[in-house]
This record gives structure tokens, C-alpha cells and sequence, in this order.
């Protein structure tokens, strides 16, 4: 049984709705949890690709990422955890793990259950919740992995507009 069901959550994926690239989050995060992102990279096989700006680099420890001088451009980990969707990490701050996708690439019940997957995989190896708020509106979530109930779960009334 799927964690959503695409016919009752389709809004949150209408790009209309909510701007084409949500954002999501995991907040309370450390090196050690971006070190475990970069983990997951190579143990689950997906393609990635690590740039400093326009350069691509191997992709090095999260402490070095993450220990960059102010003023340093933001790197950036493009995973692809299946070949037609993209997310698309930044190092901000240690403290928080921010990724987007784009919406237009996670249409139906198929591509809902990889993105599903995709957040499950990542909380249950943080032991923490991963949170998707539309763009621009990041107070307010309306999904996200739920670490006690160990699935992802509507945090909003997706009949809302």
C-alpha cells in the first residue's frame, strides 16, 4: 500500500499551486547527517553529480564541503535516485539538509512513490523527519516522512488551495 495516494495529494504536486520547486528540508542536521546524505549516495547506487559552481568535482567529505570560507560559492549535489527525477542539494548550513525537485517530474501514482521512497530512505537513516514545503512558503509543510510512523505523511489538507 502506498504511503499517498496520488488522487488524494495531486494538488500538492500541481506546479500552479505551488511553484514547480518545493522545498524540502531536514532540520536539526549536523555534518555527521550530511555525511550520512553522501553515504546514501553511494550505497543506494543512485547517480549524482557535486559542483562548485560550473566545476564538477569527486565528492568530497561533508566536513570540507561544510567548512568552505564566507563567501565561497554554495556547492550543490544533484542526486538522481531514479533517472527522470532530480533532487538538488545545497550546503547552506550544516544544521539543515536543503534539497529540491522539481514538481514536474513527479506526476502520478508511479514517480509519488518513488519521491515517497526517495524521503523514507533519508529519514530512516537520519532517524528524522524530511519535510516538503511549497516554494517559498517553507513554514508550512504539507508532507513530510513522519520517523514514529515510518512513512511519509500528509501534514496539510491537500484540498486546500
Amino acid at each position: 500500500m502506498p504511503d499517498l495516494v496520488w488522487e488524494e495529494v495531486k494538488n500538492f504536486f500541481d506546479p500552479g499551486l505551488m511553484g514547480s520547486l518545493p522545498d524540502l528540508r531536514v532540520e536539526g542536521a549536523s555534518v555527521e547527517d550530511w555525511q550520512a546524505v553522501f553515504d546514501l549516495v553511494h550505497t543506494q547506487g543512485w547517480a549524482w553529480e557535486y559542483a562548485e559552481g560550473d566545476t564538477v568535482l569527486p565528492l568530497p567529505p561533508a566536513a570540507d564541503v561544510l567548512a568552505r570560507p564566507p563567501g565561497a560559492e554554495c556547492p550543490s549535489l544533484r542526486v538522481w535516485p531514479d533517472p527522470g527525477v532530480l533532487a538538488i542539494f545545497r550546503m547552506y548550513a550544516a544544521v539543515e539538509i536543503d534539497f529540491d525537485v522539481d514538481l514536474r517530474e513527479l506526476q502520478g501514482q508511479e514517480r509519488l512513490d518513488l519521491l515517497c521512497g526517495f524521503l523514507a530512505v533519508i529519514g530512516r537513516r537520519l532517524g528524522k523527519p524530511v519535510l516538503m514545503s511549497p516554494e517559498g512558503d517553507y513554514p508550512h509543510p504539507v508532507l513530510g516522512f513522519d520517523v514514529a510512523a515510518d512513512r511519509v505523511v500528509l501534514l496539510a489538507d491537500p484540498q486546500l488551495p
